[in-house]
């Protein structure tokens, strides 16, 4: 018989293992999606690097995120140094982890009660039911499956403690515990748990003869002595659990306050809190029963719901907590699985309201088995009077979990991408803003940039003052090439919050794009204080210094930028560049073999070493540099131009001047190239040709001092003296300290003046 049971066992675990595969591993396929993937992987440089000493010690000591789960982020680490950016691996992680809480689900529930098809039925309900569909198939809620797997392990180990008493047991459900609050501190209810486990099925209650002597006499108990007397040790015995819980708790509550994840009380009454809680128990229970219109926001409307709706679900709420605790005598899994739902939803349930969601479906990932287990245990009980009953019984559980599975099924799909994400979540509520705005953000990752516009306005009537949607529309709007009301509304942003890192960040990028760079370095400096983790934030803060002159501090931000990104090679090269402009030479090509080492096929770099060479007089290793930047990038403008002075210092004026030629072809408005080209066609004797190309050189940088007086010289070599006289004057306005071109100026006026006394 126990080896029909194990063959059993067996074969129900895998069938649950196979059809909870069935239905999920559709997800490796999947992108990740723009609501906090990117902040807890993709775009988290301590998570991106994979496991090491430094981000491992971040995961310990960081809020990021308004979260402490070190073991959450750790989870994440490891699939970053498995699997790289391949968002497929990161939800198939997910998926097995789901798999194996499915399995110690039913294990762990035979094992307490004994009853193979009831817990087998609670363990599929649990797999397939489509309100875990956003726990699993999220990789941002890494957190809810891998804090399950320690809230199972934990209650194995206590039910060995029970059985065994052995301390080793109870260190054991402590460390799993302490892990599983390390996951998400949700599971701060635990220790409540663990008492509903001592209750039913441990039964651990029953330490008098009056509660063993049958359940006639159980049920006529009053409940002090049926639940509070025996209570009373077995809540002693949990204090170390309680202590955990309670630290938890305290650090949940003031890492979310300083993140600002936690409403304060002027912004969420706590009347409409209470309303708004009683709607979610009652909401949780319909959509378990009819799991329609499943979304992955569901907005908190203010000031409320309708009285008489809230009234009603108190009302249902009230009834079922009289019923469970009435026939608990006769039916303790009634209590148990009702006891489990209201219990554990009590951290998440908005009484201390953290976010700006009214519930959310990955809140029941837990709550609900109590709820399973009471349908599990109670129908066929309640049924049981009925000859015959079994077999329809167990049909009617198979083609609900067959529902349930295809339920999920079509559910999963629309966690694909951002767009078919929040597209189906805009088809249950149009008024959705924060499904607006990340419509609008996974529109303008593909490029669709009037579509996001659309949806970003649609977010911002919603959401009138939220920067975030503002800067978002602003970013678009500057893709679309409307930089002014990209402009503008950068400067909306930051009127409402003036430290808004974003807004800043993107006003720091158009003022860098319209080469104002003292504007863009100031504006970077400053996102930088609320955003000092972003890597690419340091990069561009490092480049409008460059450009600045400000060579030195670019380094430092450069450097700031490897720190978190050792292999950022844009970084590496751009440092490079910077160092090069301080003349230290060898470091600066020590920066460019590095980047070349972990890209060699990055022609920047190439080209940057080309130039420290070239400043060397290394003229033919310059020459390899720039020919293989060429190679790799044959419409690589700066690239031709530096090729083009090489020539010319070679005296291979025809090379330079074809060179100078493509470097313009492929970036018009290249003033360097004009000015150098016109000087190549001057010394090959196209005098003509280098005058109209200084003027095109004039013409895209009005100020251009030195090409005014070369073309200057020209014209007055061609005898147009008094055009000569003009281009001389105007590169003395623009520079009055000008010395060559007041000489110049000085020399045809003084001709001019012998010219009229002796003509």
């Amino acid at each position: 018989m126990e080896n029909v049971w194990k063959h059993q066992r067996v074969w129900i675990c895998v069938g649950l293992a196979l059809v909870t595969l069935s239905v999920y591993t559709q997800v490796v396929r999947y992108a990740f999606v723009d609501l906090d993937d990117g902040e807890y992987v993709f775009e988290n440089w301590h998570v991106a690097h994979g496991l090491n000493l430094g981000d491992v010690a971040w995961a310990f000591t960081t809020g990021h995120s308004a979260n402490w789960h070190p073991l959450t982020w750790l989870s994440h680490m490891v699939d970053s140094q498995l699997f790289g950016p391949k968002a497929g691996y990161h939800h198939l992680v997910s998926v097995l982890i789901h798999v194996v809480n499915t399995l110690l689900l039913f294990l762990l529930l035979q094992r307490l009660t004994g009853a193979v098809w009831r817990s087998a039925f609670v363990a599929g309900l649990f797999a397939l039911h489509p309100l875990h569909v956003e726990s699993v198939a999220w990789v941002a809620e890494r957190k809810d499956v891998l804090s399950t797997l320690f809230l199972f392990l934990t209650i194995w180990a206590y039910a060995d403690f029970t059985r065994t008493r052995r301390i080793k047991h109870y260190l054991l459900a402590l460390l799993f515990f302490a892990l599983g609050l390390m996951s998400k501190p949700m599971l701060v209810t635990l220790p409540f748990v663990l008492l509903l486990l001592d209750y039913w099925p441990l039964n651990r209650f029953q330490q008098d003869s009056r509660a063993t002597a049958g359940k006639m006499k159980r049920s006529r108990q009053s409940p002090f002595n049926r639940f509070v007397q025996p209570a009373i040790p077995l809540v002693r015995e949990k204090i170390p659990f309680f202590a955990l819980a309670a630290v938890s708790a305290i650090i949940t509550f003031l890492v979310q306050k300083a993140g600002g994840a936690v409403q304060v009380a002027d912004a969420l009454t706590i009347d409409t809190r209470i309303a708004n809680a009683i709607h979610s128990y009652a909401a949780y229970l319909v959509k378990t029963v009819w799991p329609a219109g499943l979304i992955v926001y569901y907005r908190f409307v203010l000031p409320g719901y309708p009285s008489g709706e809230i009234l009603l679900a108190a009302l249902v709420l009230i009834a079922i907590t009289i019923l469970a605790l009435r026939f608990s005598g006769r039916y303790p899994y009634l209590a148990f699985g009702w006891m489990w739902y209201l219990g554990t939803l009590v951290p998440v349930i908005g009484l201390v309201q953290v976010g700006g969601q009214a519930m959310a479906d990955r809140y029941t990932y837990i709550p609900l088995i109590g709820v399973f287990i009471a349908v599990a245990w109670g129908v066929p009980d309640a049924l049981a009077r009925w000859q015959g009953i079994q077999r329809p019984l167990a049909a009617a559980g198979a083609l609900l979990l067959l529902i349930c599975a295809v339920t999920s099924w079509h559910q999963v799909r629309y966690w694909r991408d951002t767009v078919t994400l929040f597209s189906h979540a805009l088809e249950i509520d149009k008024d959705n803003y924060l499904a607006h705005e990340l419509m609008g953000s996974g529109l303008a990752k593909r490029g669709d940039y009037q579509e996001a516009v659309a949806h970003y306005t649609a977010a911002l009537r919603f959401s009138p003052i939220n920067t975030h949607i503002m800067s978002n529309l602003g970013s678009s709007l500057d893709a679309l090439g409307k930089a002014d009301e990209a402009l503008a509304m950068f400067s909306r942003a930051l009127t409402i919050k003036p430290d808004d890192p974003i807004a800043l960040r993107d006003m720091g990028r158009i003022s860098f794009e319209q080469g104002r760079f003292a504007e863009a370095a100031d504006f970077y400096g400053r996102a930088i204080r609320g955003m000092p983790d972003r890597v690419a934030l340091w990069y561009s803060f490092g480049n409008a210094l460059a450009k600045l002159g400000r060579n030195q501090e670019a380094i430092d931000a450069y450097t700031s930028a490897l720190r978190m990104e050792p292999a950022y090679v844009e970084a590496i090269t751009a440092r490079g560049a910077a160092l090069a402009s301080l003349g230290r030479a060898s470091e600066a090509i020590r920066d460019f073999e590095g980047a070349l080492r972990i890209n060699p096929k990055y022609a920047e770099a190439y080209n940057d070493l080309g130039n420290v060479l070239l400043q060397q007089g290394q003229m033919d290793k310059a020459l390899q540099q720039y020919n293989e930047a060429l190679r790799l990038n044959p419409k690589y403008a700066e690239a031709h131009y530096d090729l083009g002075v090489l020539l010319s210092g070679q005296g291979k004026r025809a090379e330079a001047i074809s060179h100078y030629r493509e470097a313009i072809r492929l970036k018009p408005d290249y003033v360097d190239a004009c000015y150098n080209l016109a000087g190549a066609l001057e010394a090959q004797g196209d005098i003509q040709d280098a005058i109209e190309t200084y003027k095109e050189a004039i013409r895209l940088k009005p100020d251009f001092v030195d090409a005014y007086n070369n073309l200057g010289v020209l014209l007055f070599n061609q005898g147009q003296i008094q055009k000569a006289l003009d281009a001389f004057s105007e590169a003395l306005r623009v520079n009055p300290e000008n010395a060559g071109a007041r000489r110049n100026r000085d020399a045809i006026q003084d001709a001019l003046r012998k010219s009229k006394k002796h003509p």
